[in-house]
C-alpha cells in the first residue's frame, strides 16, 4: 500500500506518482485518438460582430471528451473558446494551428 503522508524529496518523486506516458512523457489527458475520423475547421464572422471564430465541425464525442479536445487546441493556439452545440470554438483564425494540432491526434481535417 502507498503511505499517503509521504514527503516529497524532489520532482521526480512527483513525477512517479502521475499518470504519464513513459515514452513520450505526455500526460495521459493529452492522448486522443481521432480514429481517423473526418471533421471540417472552418472560420466563422456570422453573427459575431464581425469577430473571426475557428469553428471545429464534426467531432462526436461525450461532453466531457469535447470540453478536454476544446481545452487541449485553446492552449495549443493560446486563445480562448468554448464548446457549443457540439462544435468547438476558438477565437481568432487558428485554422492552420488547429488543423496541425489535430492531424497529430489521428483526424483526418478539410
Amino acid at each position: 500500500m502507498m503511505d499517503h503522508k509521504k514527503k516529497f524529496r524532489s520532482l521526480e518523486d512527483l513525477v512517479e506518482l502521475s499518470p504519464q506516458n513513459p515514452e513520450l512523457n505526455i500526460p495521459a489527458t493529452h492522448q486522443h485518438d481521432g480514429k481517423g475520423k473526418r471533421i471540417r475547421v472552418i472560420l466563422d464572422t456570422h453573427g459575431r460582430k464581425g469577430k473571426n471564430v475557428t469553428v471545429v465541425i464534426g467531432l462526436r464525442h461525450n461532453p466531457a471528451t469535447m470540453e478536454d479536445i476544446a481545452r487541449i487546441l485553446k492552449q495549443h493556439c493560446g486563445a480562448g473558446g468554448t464548446v457549443k452545440e457540439g462544435k468547438i470554438e476558438i477565437q481568432g483564425d487558428q485554422r492552420e494551428r488547429i488543423a496541425e494540432k489535430l492531424k497529430t491526434m489521428n483526424y483526418l481535417v478539410k
